[in-house]
């Protein structure tokens, strides 16, 4: 390796799996170098994805939470009024800073970082554009494939930028849509549906399937459509979008019932898809599965020797913990550690209010697998902790092998459960069972001791319920 190509790691993507696995890899003494479009690492997931939707989760529940529940907890406060400005800034410094923490840490661990565009043109070889149209040849002896993923646009709705956008778009508006048409009843749909309700947009969710979060348990979401739907958000499932169109006063979306829904606004919320698409790929003969996945092997080492892939990129939940997770395997197996990916021990997590997480089997799935399961459940409304901060929506189920107790998912719709979920993620990863996690001693009173209730119940030995 000659001097001006001083790599051993050529990352072309900056967001969570990109840069975790540059920070790690340059953290085992490799020489890594990264490349991404944005000034910043971070991707998707820090520009205009998990990041952003978080911050406006979490200020337009402090918004409605002054608007709707402070009395009962008797405080008294004049009717708040919304600054949008103030909220997308503190949005926008939010990504910024974060964006700069993780540009320190490329600094720290002596990372080179280029903005630009990177392109693989042979095994070992990367052509990079920069922002200023400057070429360079980069070569390494592993290259890895970290470009993310992208909004599924759909032929049905022609999207503008304005009236009917993306998630992207819709995390930037400068003020609230008077009725907000979201087609997609996913997190994604439901998270920025959220969002926008509390600022007081009326809000209509069009979803093709039965029901809303038709990848999760069953009854955990019909039970979230429940709560949702009171708070004020309209659903209409089992329906299709035939088109969509913008005129005058809003836009307009056709049905397949033969019905027509008049809103003002339109967000496209059907899922991600896998930047994988580009001629580079097909050129160095890189297989894509039916989905445009890449097919990688258990070291992450697509169809082409010496470059691998991870990430919304290669099969499995589009999440960034996810490729974070599979960056650090990949470079414990470069490192000679024996380490592989756990897959079906991912959890899942909804921000919305009440949150919802999941991690393991849903009982449809093991109903369907032919796989025996005990079942124990308990509800918020029992717990001290909820009861004092006045969040009693929601429950913990938790399924479990009938013979040896071990657990096989776990499903929380409640206050906190994105927190929560990783306590069953802990017993799971250690092949424990819900006798383990019945015999912890929980703190009281804490959301936790649901998780310790729904373990109890699942030999019907709840003490609250």
């Amino acid at each position: 390796m000659t001097d001006s190509n001083p790599y051993d790691l050529i990352v072309i993507g900056g967001g969570p799996g990109g840069y975790v696995a540059s920070i790690r890899c340059a953290q085992q003494g490799m020489r890594v170098a990264c490349i991404d479009h944005s000034p910043l690492p971070g991707g998707t997931c820090l520009r205009e994805g998990c990041i952003p939707s978080k911050v406006l989760l979490e200020s337009s529940a402090h918004f409605d939470h002054a608007s709707h529940q402070l009395a009962q907890h008797g405080v008294m406060v004049e009717t708040p009024r919304l600054d949008l400005t103030r909220m997308m800034k503190r949005k926008d410094q939010t990504v910024h800073m974060l964006g700069k923490g993780v540009e320190s840490l490329f600094k720290k661990h002596e990372i080179t970082f280029f903005q630009g565009m990177g392109t693989v043109q042979a095994p070992g070889q990367v052509s990079l554009t920069l922002v200023n149209g400057d070429l360079q040849e980069l070569k390494a002896e592993r290259i890895l494939l970290a470009m993310g993923s992208e909004s599924v646009e759909i032929p049905q709705i022609p999207l503008d930028g304005d009236r009917m956008v993306t998630s992207s778009e819709a995390l930037c508006w400068q003020e609230p849509p008077a009725h907000l048409l979201i087609v997609g009843g996913g997190y994604i749909g439901l998270e920025l549906g959220s969002v926008w309700r509390r600022l007081g947009s009326r809000v209509t969710v069009v979803e093709s399937q039965e029901r809303i979060l038709p990848a999760m348990d069953e009854g955990l979401a019909k039970e979230a459509q429940r709560l949702f739907a009171r708070q004020g958000m309209v659903f209409m499932c089992g329906q299709k979008v035939l088109s969509a169109q913008t005129h005058a006063s809003g836009c307009m979306l056709a049905m397949d019932n033969g019905s027509q829904l008049e809103g003002t606004h339109i967000l496209t919320a059907v899922g991600r898809m896998p930047r994988s698409r580009g001629e580079d790929l097909k050129q160095l003969g890189i297989q894509l599965d039916e989905r445009g996945f890449i097919r990688i092997n258990e070291q992450f080492e697509t169809s082409v020797k010496g470059i691998y892939a991870l990430g919304d990129l290669v099969p499995g939940p589009m999440l960034a913990h996810k490729a974070e997770e599979e960056a650090v395997v990949l470079a414990k197996q470069w490192n000679g550690q024996p380490a592989r990916m756990d897959y079906e021990r991912i959890p899942s997590v909804i921000y919305t209010h009440p949150e919802i997480a999941s991690i393991g089997w849903s009982e449809e799935h093991l109903t369907a697998s032919q796989v025996p399961y005990k079942k124990g459940t308990f509800h918020f409304r029992a717990n001290g902790r909820a009861r004092a901060v006045g969040q009693v929506d929601g429950w913990v189920k938790m399924l479990a092998d009938p013979t040896d107790g071990k657990i096989l998912g776990v499903h929380i719709l409640g206050e906190v459960a994105g927190e929560l979920i990783h306590e069953a993620a802990v017993v799971m990863r250690f092949g424990g069972a819900v006798q383990d996690l019945a015999e912890v001693c929980h703190a009281h009173p804490t959301f936790s001791e649901a998780l310790k209730e729904s373990a109890l119940a699942v030999d019907e030995q709840a003490i609250h319920a």
